[in-house]
């Protein structure tokens, strides 16, 4: 089945091209990249052992994350895939390839919120996953916040795992008190 069958098929009504960019940056700019949350994750350093621990809040938290870089021409990624509902943006992916370690770096991955569990992230993974094959990467890696409860949750039903966490990355930053926490996925031609 192709990539527009299987979303398709799986109740979604999108279809996966290529984004072209700076082209494209506005459609892909009103994709919802909000989550709301009342859990997080808190980040436990004992010794050498870090844990995760999935903690309540006491009131939700709504947050979104920038799709700032679209029009740049210095933006980190190479290559960006776009999901479309007619002539809606309702899904948005890019990667860049790392030669030295055969890494594909997944910078975003957004599935519009009236869109999401119809299968268009895993539709989206799809079309990284062949463009990975085609560069002859290994695994594809990404960073993602521990206030993102929902994307882990997300991430780890796709297939990845916890390879990491910076306790330090977001100080100074508007993410300040947030931990970045680093998922890795076998590609299968890895």
């Amino acid at each position: 089945m192709d990539i527009a069958g299987r979303a398709k098929h799986l109740g979604a009504m999108a279809v996966v091209r290529d984004a072209v960019l700076p082209r494209d940056a506005d459609i892909i700019a009103s994709i919802d990249t909000s989550f709301t949350t009342s859990q997080i994750y808190r980040v436990e350093v004992v010794g050498d052992d870090i844990r995760l621990n999935l903690s309540g809040l006491d009131a939700p938290l709504t947050k979104r994350f920038p799709l700032d870089d679209l029009a740049s021409p210095h933006r980190p990624y190479d290559r960006s895939w776009m999901a479309m509902d007619d002539d809606r943006c309702v899904g948005f992916a890019a990667v860049s390839y790392a030669a030295w370690n055969r890494r594909l770096v997944l910078w975003h991955l957004y599935v519009d919120p009236s869109h999401r569990r119809l299968g268009i992230a895993r539709t989206l993974l799809e079309s990284i996953d062949a463009h990975g094959a085609a560069c002859g990467a290994r695994h594809i890696w990404l960073e993602t916040s521990s206030v993102n409860a929902p994307g882990v949750a997300a991430y780890r039903a796709l297939g990845f795992a916890l390879t990491g966490v910076d306790l330090t990355l977001y100080e100074g930053t508007p993410a300040q008190g947030e931990v970045a926490l680093f998922f890795s996925r076998a590609l299968p031609c890895g």
